[in-house]
């Protein structure tokens, strides 16, 4: 997502403002900071990218009041946050001590000032003189409402006189919870944020399966069977993030991955990132039968790698997961080419091979204009599927 960027927010005039709004863009927190008046002076990028369903950076009406009529209207333009009448009358019922103990003319100027749609609720309201108060906001997730807690604490100068308030929102998990959930890294979670809008991205395919896995399993233990599932997917998803790519779904003892054109400088150097992570996990599954007490021999890998000029990618998330996947022809394709890499082969389509740029190419050992191609049909190896779906595909053996 964008920081500090041209579209960020400038900084507040005030000092006092601006050194918060600044620690708070600085430690990527969810806040905004409002002047003696509750007028907005700043939003961080965080909550802004957040509220605009990770889509650019959502308009928070900087000058305006805080519950005013304009700021009201753009709330109802945001994907998440405070984007219905109810919720913002939440909202308004949390912070509305605070607003009108600084309101001068106390309840009959705060009804002229907030929308019409909060009026009924000031003569409810009980001025509060707090450092600081916290209470369970909520706002609009994917489907419904969810929890956002949000602290309110004053800033104020020198001699006590009160300059602004300061707001900070965050899920309603529990820190524990969300450190937990953020052992991602962090640049791979960027990566699938920036496909939240699902859209026809090029890419290079990855496809990477356990072969004679159901004899394995048969062979080992439930809980050793498990052990080894959870260390080759992790080795696997370690070799896409350090190369650059997305983590796709993970199917069985199957591994998806994709290498989008967006994300490198051209075409070759995703078609590179792709084939480098092939090798990386084909040489990192010796560690993991190691760990298995395994021998070399019983945990191996087919790899399938191809090109998707037309793939359809996006970020699926739900209350439960959140994953990137992509539809097109050449994602089965790419599973088709796998299937037919029996023996520990990483097997390449000619469309992705010939991505390749001189330098990229001689940086992997590759030669595209020496190599010969065998159409998947005309493989010993070839599936059933593979001779009815892709039987044309060229192909050819990158393994090291």
């Amino acid at each position: 997502m964008p920081t500090d960027g041209p579209e960020s927010y400038p900084l507040p005039e005030h000092p006092l403002l601006a050194d918060v709004a600044r620690t708070l863009q600085d430690a990527g927190h969810w806040g905004c900071v409002v002047d003696d008046q509750w007028r907005i002076v700043f939003a961080t990028d965080q909550i802004r990218f957040t509220f605009s369903g990770n889509e650019g950076l959502a308009n928070f009406a900087i000058g305006e009041h805080f519950f005013g009529p304009e700021y009201a209207r753009v709330t109802q333009e945001w994907r998440f946050g405070t984007t219905t009448t109810a919720l913002f009358r939440d909202t308004f019922v949390g912070l509305g001590g605070y607003i009108l103990a600084d309101t001068p003319g106390g309840r009959d100027e705060l009804r002229e000032i907030v929308d019409p749609s909060l009026r009924d609720l000031v003569d409810e309201l009980t001025p509060i003189e707090a450092g600081a108060v916290s209470f369970a906001g909520s706002g609009m997730g994917l489907d419904e409402a969810v929890g956002i807690p949000i602290i309110a604490i004053r800033i104020r100068d020198t001699a006590g006189r009160l300059v602004g308030t300061a707001m900070i929102l965050k899920p309603a998990l529990g820190m524990g919870t969300i450190a937990t959930l953020t052992s991602m890294d962090e640049h791979h979670v960027e990566r699938m944020q920036r496909v939240a809008k699902a859209a026809r991205r090029p890419a290079a395919i990855l496809f990477a399966d356990l072969e004679g896995s159901s004899p394995l399993a048969r062979r080992l233990s439930t809980a050793s069977y498990f052990a080894l599932g959870r260390r080759l997917v992790r080795a696997a998803d370690q070799c896409v993030v350090e190369a650059g790519g997305l983590v796709g779904r993970h199917v069985g003892d199957g591994v998806v991955a994709f290498f989008l054109t967006e994300t490198y400088d051209s075409e070759s150097a995703a078609a590179r990132a792709c084939i480098t992570a092939a090798r990386a996990l084909g040489a990192a599954v010796a560690g993991v039968a190691a760990r298995s007490d395994l021998a070399p021999d019983d945990v191996v890998l087919r790899f399938g790698l191809h090109w998707g000029s037309t793939l359809y990618v996006g970020n699926i998330s739900t209350a439960g997961r959140t994953e990137v996947t992509a539809l097109g022809d050449e994602v089965n394709e790419a599973a088709r080419i796998e299937a037919c890499a029996t023996g520990g082969r990483a097997l390449a389509s000619k469309t992705l091979i010939e991505r390749l740029d001189p330098d990229d190419a001689e940086e992997l050992g590759l030669d595209p204009d020496a190599i010969t191609y065998i159409p998947l049909a005309d493989l010993p190896t070839a599936t059933d599927k593979a001779r009815r779906d892709a039987p044309a595909i060229a192909v050819c053996d990158i393994t090291e």
